[in-house]
């Protein structure tokens, strides 16, 4: 295989995204030198801030990532923001390829009106208030309310939903903020609605999501029986139907909760979509539309009905904002690409370049596919690689961070609690500069 001693490549984002590219290269570049960028001085992206605190064993990915950036061609750059502390051109002058792994972190909108109100959030910015990301440590959601409304019925739904209704002692074993648990705890809410536009058989949830739901310590999940089908599609393929059969038997079981048997009830209710957010400045109920799918089509009915809340998380998918000098399409909030190509030198992989959709390891077939078309690319006259870098960020007065910073933040957060608690989180980039600061 061809050494690549000579070649250098920027990969900014820290997530999966561009773990993996960085560990598709370290395979068909042998010897290319590798800098990931992140604008935190946190690695991990998704898995760090996005992942569920309650979820840990799925956050252990990271320690696979780790050994990526362990070895000796890779560094992480950390504390370096691509628009705000320097420009795509200024990149793709230093580097011989750039690759773009900064995923989708905002929320999709619902397109309906109130939608602006006091106390509506996005999944992103909700789930990234309790999990520390520094992005949303401020959001404060009010949650002095009784009532909660979550739109979507996939992973991430459930998510909130849970943790919305977690007790302290649940969450011991879990990184969730302190502030956060605080805060859920204290409330006095009584109801959280889960609003999904299809039904049973199209929800997006996983099975073992779904399972959790019915083992809460002082919460009960409640669904309608009668909207569970006893008999699936003809035309289900074998292998759908077997992940179905036992969605729809969970389903079931969760039937026979009663509402107002635990401190919590989490209410799951298909074939409803919001219309509108009622209240004035702040939300104080949602009015939802009854609706039927033919034709593989969710079609509204025309019957609506009101929900009382004093607040809603939307978990209706994410998309990229863009950057300067990053072609966009606006309609699908991704980098605009040709099977991973932006422009001469400039890649996409993961969420910024096909959308917000699959899981955590769907990101890799995709960034081991980019990584071919990178080598395929590579041509002409090395360029400065890390050495430009260094030189930028002293011309810039730069505070860039390494990956030894990061694993001197990792051992203070971890040394800052007992156990079963894994870590307590730095929820702000000046705390963790400061800490460094003090060695």
């Amino acid at each position: 295989m061809e050494e690549h001693s000579n070649r250098s490549v920027a990969i900014v984002g820290s997530g999966p995204g561009g773990i993996y590219a960085a560990q598709a290269l370290l395979e068909k570049a042998p010897g290319c030198h590798i800098d990931i960028i992140d604008r935190l001085p946190t690695p991990f992206g998704l898995v760090r801030g996005g992942v569920a605190p309650d979820h840990q064993h799925t956050k252990r990915v990271d320690r696979k990532y780790a050994e990526t950036m362990e070895q000796e061609s890779v560094r992480l750059v950390g504390n370096l923001a691509l628009g705000r502390d320097i420009s795509l051109d200024a990149l793709v002058g230093l580097y011989d390829a750039v690759v773009l792994a900064y995923g989708a972190p905002w929320d999709n909108r619902l397109g309906i009106p109130g939608e602006d109100k006091k106390g509506v959030y996005g999944s992103n910015a909700f789930v990234g208030w309790y999990n520390c990301h520094p992005d949303f440590r401020d959001l404060a959601p009010h949650l002095d309310i009784e009532t909660a409304a979550v739109i979507g019925i996939g992973n991430v739904a459930i998510d909130v939903a849970r943790v919305l209704s977690r007790t302290p002692t649940e969450m011991l074993t879990t990184d969730i903020g302190d502030y956060a648990i605080e805060a859920i705890d204290g409330s006095p809410m009584k109801d959280i609605h889960m609003f999904g536009r299809r039904g049973p058989v199209e929800a997006a949830f996983t099975n073992t999501e779904l399972k959790e739901l019915g083992a809460l310590e002082a919460a009960t999940t409640t669904v309608d029986a009668t909207v569970i089908p006893t008999e699936l599609p003809v035309d289900m393929n074998d292998r759908e139907k077997k992940v179905r059969t036992r969605i729809l038997g969970t389903l079931k079981g969760l039937s026979d909760g009663k509402a107002g048997e635990k401190r919590r009830t989490i209410h799951i209710e298909f074939y409803a979509m919001p219309v509108e957010i009622l209240g004035g400045d702040k939300v104080d109920g949602i009015r939802m539309e009854r609706t039927k799918v033919e034709d593989g089509r969710c079609i509204g009915t025309g019957e609506t009905f009101d929900v009382p809340c004093g607040m809603v998380v939307t978990c209706i998918g994410s998309r990229a904002e863009p950057i300067e000098g990053v072609p966009f399409n606006d309609r699908w909030g991704i980098a605009e690409n040709v099977d991973g190509r932006v422009k001469p030198g400039v890649y996409a992989v993961g969420w910024l370049k096909r959308g917000a959709s699959g899981t955590i390891g769907t990101n890799r077939l995709d960034s081991y596919d980019v990584a071919d078309l990178i080598v395929a690319d590579f041509s002409g006259d090395p360029k400065p690689g890390d050495d430009g870098l260094d030189g930028f960020a002293r011309e810039h007065n730069l505070r860039l961070t390494s990956y030894n910073d990061w694993m001197t933040l990792k051992k203070l957060e971890e040394g800052a609690v007992s156990d079963p608690t894994p870590r307590q989180k730095y929820s702000r980039v000046e705390d963790m500069l400061a800490a460094l600061d003090q060695g």
